[in-house]
């Protein structure tokens, strides 16, 4: 018996275990959407725009540890998707994007809409192919998804002609993966483990800096158990947030930019680095010629490549995050660092985390009274990007019941809400709460519709500074407050005059309270710290009974900074407080 490409690629999904298909349709899918119409077990969601749909499947990634999928037409449909890859490939999230193409006989002809998609993604992505025998097509997907799942996680994209998934052929499905020059490393040296170990054991003030690879790995557990038997600081860097308890007395905050005081002094004073998942950035690092400049630094990582690429390293560790804490924690035994942990309590006792506000909602205040909020309770918040995603990294309170999901090395405004939607649509027995700008939230805001329609209870709470903030940060500081194309809230009268509406009279464009109104929900505007509670508890209350996502908007002030920071390419000890 023959069967069509068509039919054959559901099978394939149920046979990978997919249980949820972000689509958007057009003329080269449209026989493969009808193949999936019926098929029982796959959720097929219909984001509004393509960038939202990709960065909804990454938030579904990111939430259930499940590879997130995308089926999307060609051209457009498939060059929207390009942001969107290159974020999940940046922060090793695991998807798999099927993009329709033209058939093969059109294929460089400038066809409607034909784009070389495979060209486009090739750098982008961790693997790309265009599908060009009907009997590869399976073993082709396989190896998508072992791709995307396996070794450094990250995004796959597979061009699927539409005369090739016409094409009647075998019905078989691959049940091995073999793909010669792909041998993710399963293993850890043990010789450079031990050698790793001995430079722990002479070390007077050791650290751990842990990036994203530890929560990828799903380390949280043992990493708080080895930190706990060496007595240890840990500071993380922005993806490695949450992989250990924020309130646990030996975790000291984030490192880099926009990193606390302490973090950044163990750092520039510690003789040992113990770094595990994390790629040394330059939001990381600074100036490299002065990170850690007293320190001997071990570098685990499931990349090879990753590994004295930014900083040269002492002892380089390949491994999988999980496997090497493992280890470590059968080699060694507990060990003791009174001294150096007191120093830096005093560090942080003398240098707190804080926001002074005189005007607007405090920032902190709005991440502290959603601490207190969903404290009891299972909660993802996804984070936009910009001075609210630095704020949230800095008071938003994460253990095993609370994590954070954020754009980390692409930096991608547009993400919070529609990662919020995969999030709960792959969690839904967790409450989701979406933390954005005003610019971030307005480059996706479309993904409202699809949260109404997948009755979701999104809580999306705007901080609303009318300015593009760290933007506008950088111009405050370095461009004598000239805010070029950052001011959210300018008019320009009909001769090109521009007039500054100013924070306070705030006739913002749009009004965010009825942008939630036309998608058939509800919003809500603060003013003033003390509304902040009763008003986001009502909001979760209305979203959770009514089953759709709501906004509360808080108005901060366009002068709030997020500090400490640390310029672009300075050191710490050019740390601004």
């Amino acid at each position: 018996m023959k069967i069509s490409g068509n039919k054959l690629f559901v099978t394939a999904l149920k046979k990978e275990g997919v249980d949820t298909v972000f689509g958007y349709p057009g003329g080269m899918v449209v026989n493969l959407l009808d193949e999936l119409y019926n098929a029982p077990g796959i959720n097929m969601v219909l984001p509004r725009h393509e960038q939202g749909l990709i960065h909804a499947a990454d938030g579904y990634a990111r939430a259930t540890g499940k590879v997130g999928v995308c089926l999307v037409t060609s051209g457009p449909g498939a060059t929207n998707l390009v942001t969107g890859i290159a974020n999940a490939n940046y922060d090793s999230i695991p998807l798999v994007c099927f993009t329709g193409q033209v058939p093969e006989y059109l294929i460089g002809n400038d066809a409607f809409q034909e784009v070389d998609i495979v060209g486009i993604t090739r750098n982008v992505a961790k693997f790309v192919i265009m599908v060009r025998d009907r009997e590869m097509l399976a073993q082709r997907i396989k190896e998508a998804f072992y791709i995307a799942r396996s070794g450094k996680p990250g995004p796959v994209l597979v061009d699927l002609p539409a005369d090739v998934m016409a094409e009647l052929g075998s019905t078989s499905y691959p049940t091995e993966v073999t793909i010669r020059g792909y041998k993710p490393n399963t293993s850890i040296h043990i010789g450079q483990l031990k050698k790793a170990l001995t430079l722990l054991k002479r070390a007077k003030k050791p650290m751990f800096l842990i990036g994203g690879g530890v929560n990828i790995a799903g380390a949280q557990a043992e990493l708080t158990e080895l930190v706990e038997k060496l007595e240890i600081p840990v500071v993380t860097s922005v993806m490695g947030r949450g992989a250990i308890a924020t309130d646990h007395r030996l975790y000291f905050g984030n490192i880099g930019m926009h990193g606390c005081f302490t973090a950044n002094r163990i750092a520039n004073e510690c003789d040992l680095m113990v770094s595990i998942g994390c790629r040394f950035n330059d939001r990381v690092t600074g100036r490299i010629a002065t990170f850690a400049p007293n320190a001997k630094i071990i570098h685990i990582d499931i990349e090879s490549a990753a590994i004295s690429r930014n900083i040269i390293v002492d002892i380089p560790i390949v491994s999988d995050a999980k496997l090497a804490i493992t280890k470590m924690l059968e080699l060694t035994k507990p060990m003791k660092h009174e001294k150096w942990v007191a120093d830096i309590v005093k560090w942080q006792e003398k240098y707190p985390l804080s926001v002074d506000c005189t005007s607007g909602v405090n920032p902190q205040k709005i991440m502290e009274t959603l601490n207190e909020i969903y404290a009891d309770k299972d909660t993802i918040f996804t984070s936009d990007v910009g001075q609210h995603q630095m704020w949230a990294n800095q008071y938003l309170r994460l253990d095993d019941r609370h994590r954070l999901i954020q754009s980390g090395g692409l930096g991608t405004m547009g993400f919070g809400l529609p990662s919020a939607v995969g999030a709960q649509i792959g969690c839904r027995e967790k409450e989701v709460v979406s933390i954005n700008g005003d610019g971030g939230f307005q480059m996706n805001m479309q993904e409202l519709a699809t949260g109404v329609v997948e009755s979701l209870p999104l809580v999306n709470v705007i901080l609303n500074n009318t300015f593009l903030g760290m933007v506008r940060q950088m111009q405050t500081q370095f461009h004598k407050g000239r805010f070029a194309l950052t001011n959210l809230n300018c008019y320009k009268s009909e001769t090109g005059e521009v007039i500054d509406k100013g924070f306070e009279e705030m006739e913002y464009v749009p009004n965010f309270v009825k942008v939630a109104e036309s998608y058939n929900s509800k919003g809500y505007r603060v003013t003033k710290d003390e509304d902040l509670k009763s008003t986001i508890e009502e909001a979760r209350a209305y979203a959770m009974e009514h089953k759709r996502p709501v906004i509360v908007e808080c108005m901060v002030s366009p002068d709030q900074l997020v500090m400490p920071w640390i310029p672009g390419g300075k050191s710490f000890d050019d740390i601004l407080l």
